[in-house]
C-alpha cells in the first residue's frame, strides 16, 4: 500500500481528501451503522409504546418494558459511538504518536465487537418478545411497523458492526511501519532532523593534510667515508 504508514494511516500531518475518505469501506460501514442505530432508536421511542385505554403506556413487545428500554439503549449508544468513531477516523492521520494510534485501534476493535454482540442480543430479544405479542394487545395494528423496523435494523446492525470489527482488526494487523517514525514519534514528540542540512548556505568543512617528509631525506643521509692520513 503506497503511502500507508502506521496502522493503515498515512504519514503524520498528511492532508485528507474528503471524497477519498467518504469512499473508504470503513466510512461507508460507519455511516450505515449510524443510520441503522438511528432507526432502531427512533422506531421504539416514537411508536414503541401504546396506550391501551389507560394513562399508562405499554411496550409493543409483549408489554415488556425491558425490551423497549434495551432497544433504546443499544440504538442511542450506538448512534453516539458512530459519531465519535467517525470523527476519530477523520483525525486519525493527525495523531503523531504510534502508541496513541495503537490504543485508538484497540478501543475500536473492542467496542465494535462488543456492540455487534449487543445488537445480536437485541435482535434475539426483540424478535422473541414480538413473537409472543398477541393481536389483541395491538389495536388497529398500532406500533407493529415500528416493532418490525426495530427488529430488522437490529439484524442489519449486526452485519455492519461486525464489518467494522473486521476492518479494525485488519488495520491493527498492518502494524507499524517504523521507517516513517523516529523515536520522538513513539513518545508523541516532534520529529528531529536525522541528517545534516543540505541547504546551499550550509558551510563545508575542508580538511587538509600536512605534507610529511619521506623517511629518507638528504639531511638524514649517511656520512661520507674519509680516508685516513698516515
Amino acid at each position: 500500500m503506497d503511502g500507508v504508514g502506521s496502522f493503515g494511516a498515512g504519514r503524520t500531518g498528511s492532508t485528507i481528501d474528503p471524497i477519498t475518505f467518504a469512499k473508504q469501506p470503513q466510512t461507508i460501514l460507519r455511516a450505515l451503522s449510524w443510520i441503522f442505530s438511528l432507526v432502531v432508536f427512533a422506531s421504539i421511542v416514537n411508536e414503541g409504546y401504546i396506550n391501551l385505554g389507560s394513562e399508562r403506556l405499554h411496550c409493543v413487545f409483549n408489554k415488556n418494558a425491558d425490551a423497549c428500554n434495551y432497544g433504546v439503549f443499544v440504538g442511542l449508544v450506538g448512534l453516539l459511538a458512530c459519531s465519535f468513531f467517525f470523527l476519530l477516523d477523520y483525525k486519525f492521520a493527525s495523531i503523531s504518536s504510534v502508541k496513541d494510534r495503537k490504543k485508538a485501534v484497540m478501543i475500536e476493535i473492542g467496542f465494535s465487537g462488543f456492540w455487534a454482540f449487543l445488537y445480536f442480543v437485541s435482535f434475539c430479544f426483540l424478535a422473541s418478545q414480538w413473537s409472543r405479542t398477541e393481536t389483541a394487545d395491538l389495536p388497529l395494528n398500532q406500533g407493529a411497523d415500528a416493532a418490525r423496523a426495530a427488529i430488522a435494523f437490529s439484524f442489519f446492525s449486526i452485519i455492519t458492526w461486525a464489518g467494522l470489527t473486521v476492518r479494525a482488526v485488519q488495520k491493527y494487523l498492518l502494524g507499524t511501519d517504523m521507517t516513517l517514525f523516529t523515536t520522538e514519534h513513539m513518545d508523541g514528540g516532534a520529529p528531529t532532523q536525522p541528517y545534516p542540512s543540505n541547504s546551499p548556505g550550509a558551510g563545508t568543512t575542508e580538511t587538509t593534510e600536512k605534507y610529511q617528509s619521506p623517511p629518507f631525506t638528504e639531511n638524514n643521509a649517511a656520512p661520507t667515508y674519509q680516508v685516513p692520513i698516515y
